[in-house]
């Protein structure tokens, strides 16, 4: 036995032990469960204090009472929790006494009679009882009480920053978790049928890439040893999806991760889930309505299966925690939002004066950064952090938006919007670029960036030019950060409570 283990930890490998030396499995293979608990609970009838259905459940257990010859428990699945009863002229002298061997943790399998208890309380009469897994770790559940008939809990797994590193650990013993993981997947799953209704096919493009590029961003390199060549990690799916435009399929979406080798806080990490739809024939407006019907469908979806948890950690029902939406969603200019919010024409500042009205606003390092990045991050903090309810930014300037058609009447400008909401990005567009000549003189600009110190500039994509040059139809695209739209849509402050295995520090 390791020299590491506490005392609780030591006590539960003994158990372990006693278990193997009264020829106990402590680890099954198997178990034919019947009925989830939440199914066991409904077989019940309200006041029926006759025995009813026998059920063969599982779960794990997260409570126990023993009083000498009898024990109650809770055990708890996904779906719910359910009382057991244990009684020693029932199971047997043996059987009763390797109860003993059992603690909080431990994932059983039970069968038996259901009843009701004097109480009312829906409970299994265990006539088998058997060990699925031994728990030898303590899980950090809490207390719970129950004050004016509301079950309050107190967890005893606060720490942030263990939770996001046993996430396995804070799912198992706080449920409003899970069921904002539910909710999550709920949202997906309603994004994906509205797509599907719209005609969209789901595709799936290559995560390592030999040119990154679809967005400004830094990549993460690897190596492949067998080719003997460089490749990236995607930063975005948006260069292959539009190949398959190319190709002859008129609308595609991708579910994918992306990945962007930049500093993580409360709204980024470097892994992220990224929605990314593209059709032929369309522009920027056609995607705007597309948008705002995801958007609702998603807000629907989520209303319909959550609810915020209390100061507490009870799930608070009957609240409304979900923004409503109510199209169409407002729209600004991205040009005279950030001239109003300066109070000077930006565009027309020289290099000089912008870096100084930047750093007077709190820019950081303005003298590394690239005109257009100056110019984004100047319009992050003026404009971007403003907007609180879903609002569209149209009409970005052509630097910032090396994909994007020049705006027709205007081609200092590009036909792109954003979707911002509570100073957060949700969404990103364009009228697509489809000119495989602006498209070269846009990608040499991204590589003379990249050529100066510019780690977030792009390359020349000579395949993708190559694509383009076969005809590519016209079309509208869409990227939906999902990570950000969930933390919207739940009021979630920091990005990795919305991530199941956020990127960490090394412990």
């Amino acid at each position: 036995m390791s020299d590491d283990l506490n005392f609780v930890q030591r006590a539960r490998r003994e158990k372990l032990d006693a278990l193997a030396a009264r020829g106990i499995q402590p680890f099954a293979y198997s178990f034919d469960r019947t009925h989830t608990l939440a199914e066991a609970h409904g077989l019940q009838p309200e006041g029926q204090s006759e025995e009813g259905h026998v059920v063969r459940v599982a779960g794990r257990i997260v409570a126990w009472r023993a009083h000498g010859k009898t024990t109650f428990a809770h055990i708890a699945d996904d779906t719910g929790k359910l009382q057991l009863y244990f009684k020693k002229d029932l199971l047997g002298d043996q059987a009763y006494a390797d109860l003993d061997l059992y603690d909080i943790g431990d994932v059983i399998g039970v069968a038996g009679p259901l009843f009701r208890t004097r109480t009312g309380e829906v409970t299994v009469r265990a006539v088998e009882s058997h060990m699925l897994a031994k728990s030898l770790r303590p899980l950090p559940f809490g207390k719970e009480e129950t004050v004016d008939g509301v079950t309050v809990r107190h967890s005893g797994f606060s720490d942030p920053e263990q939770r996001y590193r046993q996430r396995y650990a804070d799912l198992a013993v706080h449920p409003e978790v899970r069921a904002l993981f539910r909710a999550r997947s709920t949202m997906t799953t309603e994004i994906r049928r509205g797509l599907e209704d719209l005609g969209y096919l789901e595709v799936e493009t290559p995560v390592l890439q030999p040119q990154y590029g679809g967005a400004l961003a830094r990549p993460f390199m690897t190596h492949h040893n067998a080719l003997d060549m460089p490749l990236f990690l995607r930063i975005a799916d948006e260069l292959y999806l539009k190949r398959l435009i190319v190709g002859g399929f008129d609308r595609v979406y991708e579910i994918g991760h992306d990945f962007r080798n930049e500093g993580i806080d409360r709204t980024h990490n470097p892994e992220f889930t990224m929605l990314e739809f593209y059709e032929a024939y369309a522009d920027y407006t056609v995607m705007m309505e597309r948008v705002e019907s995801l958007v609702v469908r998603a807000a629907h979806a989520v209303r319909s299966v959550w609810s915020p948890p209390t100061a507490h950690g009870a799930v608070e029902h009957g609240t409304d925690g979900v923004p409503d939406f109510t199209p169409p969603f407002p729209r600004i200019q991205w040009v005279p939002s950030l001239n109003a919010a300066l109070g000077a024409d930006s565009m027309a500042l020289d290099d000089a004066a912008l870096r100084e009205r930047a750093k007077r606003i709190g820019v950081e390092k303005v003298e590394t950064l690239s005109r257009p990045k100056l110019l984004d991050e100047m319009f992050q903090a003026l404009v971007e952090s403003t907007l609180e309810t879903p609002t569209f930014v149209v009409d970005y300037p052509v630097e910032l938006s090396p994909l994007a058609k020049p705006k027709r009447g205007n081609p200092a400008l590009t036909e792109r919007f954003e979707l911002f909401a509570r100073g957060r990005e949700l969404a990103n567009a364009f009228s697509e670029l489809n000119d495989p000549i602006d498209q070269r003189r846009r990608f040499e600009g991204q590589a003379r960036l990249r050529a100066a110190g510019d780690e977030e500039a792009s390359g020349v994509d000579e395949d993708y030019l190559r694509a383009m040059e076969y005809g590519m139809p016209p079309m509208g695209g869409v990227g939906i950060g999902l990570d950000r739209l969930f933390m919207y849509l739940t009021n979630t402050a920091n990005i990795r409570d919305v991530i199941l295995f956020p990127t960490l520090r090394p412990e």
